[in-house]
């Protein structure tokens, strides 16, 4: 494959998906006796070039690449297979905020904003359904090979298992996938679970109070650090994605205290008029990304104990206390003492 393939602009023509994954997969390849080097060959995939922070895959190629080691391997469950020797190195700053999350809630709403930068053929959900929460990928942009969402959804599973504890189960798992010829056996041993075949959509249900549980590794501050540089990853993998962009800049801009639509907009090299065109054209506003950015980054500077209150009022650009601790209120429904104390019960 050609290298201007393996880059953010790729993203601009087809759906993309992040490079690391080919490195499980040549793992995976080893492993069964296959020499990884001979199918990467094969499928125009340059192997040494895949695990960049930026190194984008079209979502086709790696559906071509997929289809080769299925053969080559001889396992129509190739797909858990490859689950198994990813790595939370291979979703680079993703990975290592996700790892770094207090709750499986905080890591699925984490994994929610920022998977376009694991795939761009989906979209990622998370839904608070009474006492489940629902992590649905749906509204598909191309069509994903099975082995591509057994590897993705087997990747979750365990990496969940290992961040809170080896007997965590779903409640339920929906693929989009239809079922292999040779049966479901392996994915029921392997989720623990119930599931189904040939959805609409693919979809994780979990127990609410499970995902609630606080995680020994959780650390704010690494999951902070790791968050901002993959909104810079964001902005990069689509220069053209005008929310993006103006989140990016709401996120360094805040701190100033002069975070207006017209600095945003004269940072993005357009007026306020148009801004705000191609947000309204995107479903949203300013203002409403503002607050959206506002409430996110409270929540985890909230959870790092050494930042005091009114450091994290004028770091998002509140003029008072009182005044973030309303907007805290309207967020969460607990004052910011509260929402502390809860965490430190």
């Amino acid at each position: 494959m050609r290298s201007d393939r393996h880059s953010p602009l790729a993203a601009a023509q087809e759906a993309t998906t992040i490079g690391g994954y080919c490195t499980a997969i040549a793992k995976t390849l080893d492993a069964s006796g296959v020499d990884s080097e001979r199918i990467f060959r094969a499928v125009g995939v340059q192997l040494h070039m895949v695990n960049g922070p930026m190194v984008r895959l079209p979502v086709a190629t790696l559906t071509r690449l997929y289809r080769a080691c299925v053969e080559a391997t001889n396992n129509p469950y190739f797909g858990l297979s490859v689950a198994r020797h990813i790595h939370i190195s291979n979703l680079h700053a993703l990975g290592y905020a996700l790892a770094a999350s207090s709750t499986l809630i905080d890591f699925c709403r984490r994994l929610e904003r920022y998977f376009r930068l694991v795939s761009q053929a989906a979209t990622l959900r998370v839904i608070e359904d009474g006492d489940r929460i629902v992590v649905r990928g749906t509204d598909f942009k191309t069509e994903v090979s099975g082995e591509t969402e057994d590897a993705f959804i087997g990747f979750l599973v365990l990496t969940m298992r290992m961040l809170y504890k080896p007997g965590f189960n779903p409640l339920s798992v929906e693929l989009h996938r239809p079922m292999p010829r040779e049966g479901d056996e392996p994915y029921r041993a392997f989720m623990r679970a119930p599931l189904s075949f040939s959805n609409q959509a693919t979809a994780l249900v979990f127990d609410k109070h499970e995902l609630m549980q606080p995680l020994g590794g959780a650390c704010p501050e690494l999951a902070q650090v790791n968050d901002n540089i993959a909104n810079q990853y964001l902005a990069r993998l689509d220069k053209t994605d005008v929310v993006t962009g103006v989140t990016q800049k709401i996120i360094e801009l805040l701190p100033s205290g002069d975070c207006s639509r017209e600095k945003v907009a004269e940072a993005l090299c357009m007026s306020p008029a148009t801004l705000q065109v191609r947000l309204a054209k995107r479903g949203t506003n300013f203002l409403q990304l503002m607050d959206d950015t506002r409430r996110d980054l409270a929540r985890n500077y909230m959870q790092q104990q050494a930042r005091s209150v009114t450091e994290i009022t004028f770091q998002l650009g509140f003029t008072s206390t009182s005044n973030f601790a309303r907007a805290f209120k309207r967020w969460t429904g607990k004052s910011p003492t509260q929402f502390r104390e809860r965490r430190s019960e």
